[in-house]
């Protein structure tokens, strides 16, 4: 797919693609670049994720209440 490269380097992700990919105003995308290639990833944020796998969060929300729980514990034992 070809887009024009406009003043100050502005390229317009065409329509097509935003909705493919969810897109919106605001979005965060990682550029990277590989050899004379450059990559356009989106970048998934937690209210993306949400929901992706239930489970998986589940155990990570508990997995950090664990951790904030031990850190509280060992900072008031001092």
């Amino acid at each position: 797919m070809e887009v024009k490269v406009h003043k100050k380097g502005i390229i317009v992700i065409p329509a097509e693609v935003r909705k493919r990919l969810n897109i919106k105003e605001g979005s965060v995308i990682e550029l990277e670049v590989e050899g004379d290639k450059i990559i356009l990833k989106r970048k998934l944020t937690l209210l993306d994720a949400y929901g992706i796998d239930k489970e998986m969060g589940d155990s990570a929300v508990k997995e950090l209440e664990k951790l904030r729980k031990g850190e509280f514990e060992k900072k008031n034992s001092v």
